[in-house]
């Protein structure tokens, strides 16, 4: 790979500072390396001096489809010509809706939104107004968005307050237990069972870790939130449409009370969807529990929607994603191994997680992640030094450890991240 001129990155990197704070619009960003981005095609990213990436990030997990995928950008194209925001109903947001709810094959209604973060505190609302309780069983090290009383640090116990102006009240209905420990949930419900409106999860824990649940983990937790007369919450925001066409409940045979979907949804426009049985969902219809917001299904959402459920309707890409995703881990274990490198990886190929051993375990060492306690015996200093060698090599991924794979990524992808990560891990 040829070094490119960086004056056009350092350019706007200047200017960003002095009118973004911190030169982003997300937190997120800020420990990420400092790449501006011209365009995305696919499973390519090229930045604004010409250096091509192989792509793993995703935009977080939203470009299933990879980026700028024909039919999804033809067919929102297409709709904004006739209008984007009405203000009320159109045909789309129907046809969108009908989509989703044949897709999960479970839900009966679907309501709409722009974000998995306010989706999320949408599904809370309804689980307290149809129990009349207020608590919330949660799990250490899963993110359910950026608001005061979800935001937690990242950190083993109870829930902590995670940034400066945050309000510690507002985490006092949050129960934070360990991931795939049934025991830590009975014992819980037993306390305070009668206070509990909902346990919410993601189903398999892949915002941190790609660590899937314990056999009989999510059955569990449904015949006890079940037996407590609670509700259980899927967060499907990243697995939805991800780990199969009917995400995480699919592929794990558990169907939750609600489920909030995002990301892969809408091909990487921003979208979210709250989805459930007629009896829970029509508390919005008639008006005894509010969900509000003028973008909700505007025509463009709607739009993506429809074009990118469709494609994966009619053409499933999830097990040539999936050999892809188990062959470019095998491909990285053979690279580190050589490099003398101890990097762990963990996962089910469609999504997977990245990872160093701590020195005691040696190149060859074996640790077993089930929770985020696992995660914090990992050397994850290592291994945001690593994602940085990655960039510099041209392969864009998460800090944090998490690789995606889209259905864009082929056999050409596959050489460029495998030569282009081997060069990475010999400086590892």
């Amino acid at each position: 790979m040829t070094t490119h001129d960086s004056r056009a990155a350092a350019d706007l990197r200047a200017r960003a500072l002095q009118v973004l704070p911190g030169g982003v619009n997300s937190n997120v960003r800020l420990d990420a390396p400092p790449v501006f981005f011209a365009r995305g095609e696919g499973a390519w990213l090229w930045d604004v001096d010409g250096r091509d990436y192989v792509d793993h990030l995703l935009g977080q997990g939203p470009a299933f489809l990879g980026h700028a995928h024909p039919e999804v950008v033809a067919r929102v194209s297409e709709a904004c010509t006739t209008g984007m925001v009405f203000g009320a109903q159109h045909a789309l947001e129907v046809e969108a809706a009908e989509l989703v709810r044949e897709l999960v094959g479970w839900a009966e209604m679907v309501r709409l939104g722009m974000t998995g973060t306010e989706t999320v505190q949408a599904a809370f609302r309804l689980a307290r107004a149809v129990t009349g309780r207020q608590k919330i069983i949660r799990f250490e090290g899963q993110y359910h968005g950026w608001l005061d009383n979800v935001l937690i640090r990242f950190e083993p116990g109870p829930a902590q307050v995670a940034t400066a102006g945050q309000q510690a009240s507002a985490l006092a209905d949050a129960i934070v237990l360990p991931w795939n420990d049934l025991e830590a949930v009975r014992a819980a419900l037993e306390r305070h069972g009668d206070e509990v409106a909902a346990i919410v999860t993601e189903p398999m824990m892949l915002n941190q870790g790609a660590i899937e649940p314990a056999p009989g983990f999510l059955a569990g937790l449904k015949e006890l939130a079940a037996d407590a007369g609670a509700l259980l919450i899927f967060d499907e925001v990243i697995t939805g449409f991800r780990l199969a066409l009917g995400g995480a409940a699919e592929r794990y045979g558990v169907t939750p009370d609600l489920a909030v979907y995002g990301k892969a949804l809408a091909g990487g426009f921003p979208v979210a969807a709250l989805a459930g049985p007629a009896e829970l969902m029509e508390r919005f219809g008639t008006a005894e529990v509010n969900h509000s917001g003028t973008f909700n299904a505007c025509v463009m959402a709607a739009a993506a929607v429809v074009a990118s459920l469709e494609t994966l309707r009619d053409d499933p890409p999830y097990e040539r994603v999936r050999a892809h995703g188990l062959a470019l881990m095998d491909g990285l274990r053979s690279a580190a191994e050589e490099a003398g490198v101890p990097l762990r990886l963990q996962g089910p190929g469609i999504a997977f997680h990245a990872s160093f051993l701590p020195e005691e375990n040696g190149a060859s060492g074996e640790l077993e992640v089930r929770d985020l306690r696992g995660l914090k015996r990992l050397d994850t200093a290592r291994y945001q030094r690593f994602a940085r060698a990655l960039a510099d090599a041209g392969v864009w991924v998460a800090g944090r450890g998490v690789w995606y794979v889209s259905a864009a990524h082929g056999e050409r992808e596959l050489d460029a991240a495998l030569s282009r990560a081997a060069t990475a891990l010999r400086g590892a």
